[in-house]
């Protein structure tokens, strides 16, 4: 017979340190893989990395040949799996909530990057953000992912995501480096929500009609694209600016496309009752001042200049009108400078 404290231990303790566990290694994994990726970046002596649209594709190469990124993805799996033994001991409704967290300790981990410690706005903000995903993911029937999908409106749901995502990728590049970091956490973020309702798919198709079914089917298919496209945008957001910034926006955007998903293909209901309604209302209040907070701290402004001149930034135009401004600025300088050679040498002569 299992006492009352052992379902505590079994049914709350348990779940909560694993789920913390696996905040911290997602936000350490972003954090290494972000640095490998700068070091990439490094490597491109002429920065043709920054003349892409998505600079991490065409270093994808030289990532593979980091170390340090190698370890950020053992350290992501090892989060997943503390995930995993979360949720078998625990809720979703427990557990989702717990890795919200991540965004607290990427936090001090993106500081110490331009050694600047966070302030006390910035660790209000990040507060504000996490309570409020919090607060959104404990609201019963947020993100529905349950019942019988409506495979025609998962379908349209699918397009108007990479209607989305493309148009959103397409706009961060006329951005400055924090805009963009936002735009392409956004756009993974849709990523993540359309993965986890192919995941969901795939996981019923396997129970219900066996292997040989579900690799016949097209779900199994679109979960590797979303989750590809999910993976490289992420690792694209977390290098382009800053992380903090860029975990902040893919922890308000996922579970928010999810919801929408929901609704939308999975017949999931909004709920009219006062209570669900003042906590989410509660929930957008908080997100909207953590957000309008960690936009104008000035450690996640200076991060994001600071990691847009390593080149995992495309800014092709920009670079190019730099690059011939300085130039032109040199050759000028040389001009002027032999012109005033050739000036002085011949009043000098005669005085000679």
């Amino acid at each position: 017979m299992v006492t009352r404290r052992e379902a505590l231990v079994n049914d709350v303790l348990i779940p909560v340190v694993l789920g913390f566990t696996a905040a911290f290694l997602f936000a350490a994994s972003a954090a290494l893989q972000r640095r490998a990726v700068i070091r990439a970046a490094d490597t491109d002596a002429r920065h043709r990395a920054a003349t892409h649209r998505l600079p991490v594709l065409w270093l994808l190469r030289r990532m593979l040949k980091q170390r340090l990124w190698l370890l950020g993805w053992g350290t992501n799996l090892t989060g997943f799996a503390s995930q995993a033994t979360a949720l078998h001991f625990g809720s979703v409704a427990l557990v989702q909530p717990l890795l919200v967290t991540q965004l607290l300790f990427a936090l001090p981990m993106a500081s110490a990057a331009v050694r600047r410690w966070p302030s006390l706005r910035d660790w209000l903000s990040a507060l504000a953000i996490t309570g409020g995903v919090a607060l959104f993911l404990a609201v019963e029937g947020a993100a529905p992912l349950g019942g019988e999908p409506d495979r025609g409106r998962l379908i349209l749901a699918l397009f108007i995501a990479v209607v989305t995502v493309a148009v959103l990728v397409q706009a961060a590049q006329l951005a400055g480096p924090l805009l963009f970091t936002a735009l392409i956490a956004a756009s993974a973020g849709i990523c993540y929500a359309m993965s986890a309702a192919m995941m969901k798919l795939t996981a019923d198709s396997l129970a219900q009609r066996g292997v040989l079914a579900t690799a016949l089917d097209w779900p199994g298919y679109t979960l590797a694209v979303t989750t590809t496209c999910g993976l490289l945008l992420g690792q694209q957001a977390y290098a382009s600016g800053s992380l903090s910034a860029a975990i902040a926006v893919m922890s308000i955007v996922n579970p928010g496309a999810s919801f929408a998903v929901g609704v939308l293909a999975f017949d999931g209901h909004l709920s009219t009752d006062a209570g669900p309604l003042a906590a989410v209302a509660a929930a957008g209040a908080l997100l909207v001042l953590g957000a309008f907070g960690l936009a104008h701290s000035p450690a996640v402004r200076l991060e994001s200049r600071s990691t847009a001149t390593h080149g995992v930034y495309p800014v092709r135009a920009k670079v190019s009108d730099s690059v011939d401004t300085q130039a032109h600025a040199v050759g000028k300088f040389h001009g002027t400078q032999s012109r005033n050679g050739a000036r002085t040498r011949p009043r000098t002569r005669p005085g000679g």
